[in-house]
């Protein structure tokens, strides 16, 4: 092997080494994260009391709280969707506090209709989803339903490299289609 090659073959091998190490830093990281953004209850759905509320609303930034009634149809929906997105959506913690149990916070946030579901970025609420006008007005929507509402109001954020249905993706896949037809004559 001449010196040239040699050096250009050991060059490839140190990136390569180096974007390994690099990519297990980063994984590394990542678990540190979620590990930590599971200490303070992110990745499922539960309730909290009117005394715990404050604390676990200003403890992270983005969190998503239903106000709810335990014995009304329309809160147990809500709950179902919630349980769902909780453990796909992990940078956002999921909450639910019994509407009943918490007279000051109801006040405070002026909760006049359940179920009243609050969005908090960094302890402070940005936006309310009441009832379900916003979702189509009928009991039977669709988790993924609530999910794009949420998303266009940006409380939750779709991984990367997961499947978007978004417009934009539409023409892009035409114009490749297009390109590779042209590519072919």
């Amino acid at each position: 092997m001449d010196p040239e090659s040699f050096r250009s073959t050991f060059s490839d091998l140190a990136l390569g080494n180096a974007m390994a190490a690099a990519a297990r830093d980063y994984q590394k990281k990542e678990a540190e994260k979620r590990q930590a953004l599971e200490r303070k209850g992110h990745g499922e759905y539960r309730e909290v009391t009117e005394g715990d509320f404050l604390g676990e609303v200003t403890g992270s930034k983005k969190v998503i709280c239903h106000f709810h009634h335990r014995e009304f149809v329309r809160c147990k929906i809500v709950d179902k969707h919630l349980k769902l997105l909780a453990a796909k959506y992990f940078d956002t913690k999921f909450i639910k506090v019994d509407a009943e149990n918490a007279p000051f916070f109801i006040t405070k946030l002026a909760i006049k209709t359940l179920p009243c579901v609050i969005l908090f970025r960094d302890g402070i609420a940005v936006d309310r989803l009441v009832g379900f006008q916003s979702l189509g007005g009928r009991d039977d929507f669709s988790t993924e339903v609530l999910e794009n509402w949420l998303l266009k109001k940006g409380i939750i954020v779709r991984a990367k490299g997961e499947n978007e249905d978004d417009e934009d993706e539409k023409p892009r896949n035409l114009r490749s289609s297009i390109n590779e037809d042209s590519d072919s004559d």
